[in-house]
């Protein structure tokens, strides 16, 4: 998880949304981004999404089951829907989307965890204060 929160920092750095995930096999990192939104002037790169993306790309079905991907922040329903379609094992964020909407002001009107059901096991928060410490020092 603090990876995550080290890509969500990079992001921010770079002049991005505070946003980070990586995608973990056999508890090694196979994969890892930062959100791009703005320096790439792109609305699909959210870094759960373009990870799902590419995880389809090079992995199958099966690979992909067993896989966790770990987010800064609980997925929006974009990349939960991407995450979904992947098929991932679990899913594990730190900061919820009722604990973004703290920070953005934006309620979602799905939750990851009703996309996901029945797909990817949902845990969190985890390290919920580190990852809330990064929203907080964030200018949103």
């Amino acid at each position: 998880m603090r990876e995550t929160f080290e890509l969500a920092q990079e992001a921010t750095a770079r002049g991005d949304k505070p946003f980070g995930s990586v995608l973990v096999r056999d508890d090694t990192i196979i994969m890892s981004d930062s959100n791009r939104e703005i320096t790439e002037d792109d609305i699909r790169r959210h870094p759960e999404l373009h990870l799902a993306y590419r995880a389809c790309r090079e992995y199958d079905a099966d690979e992909r089951a067993a896989m966790v991907m770990y987010t800064s922040t609980g997925p929006c329903p974009m990349c939960a829907s991407g995450m979904a379609t992947a098929g991932f094992g679990r899913v594990v964020y730190s900061v919820g989307s009722d604990g973004i909407a703290v920070f953005t002001g934006i309620e979602p009107t799905v939750r990851s965890a009703e996309i996901l059901d029945g797909i990817s096991e949902v845990v969190g928060p985890v390290l919920n204060d580190e990852g809330r410490r990064i929203h907080q020092e964030f200018d949103w």
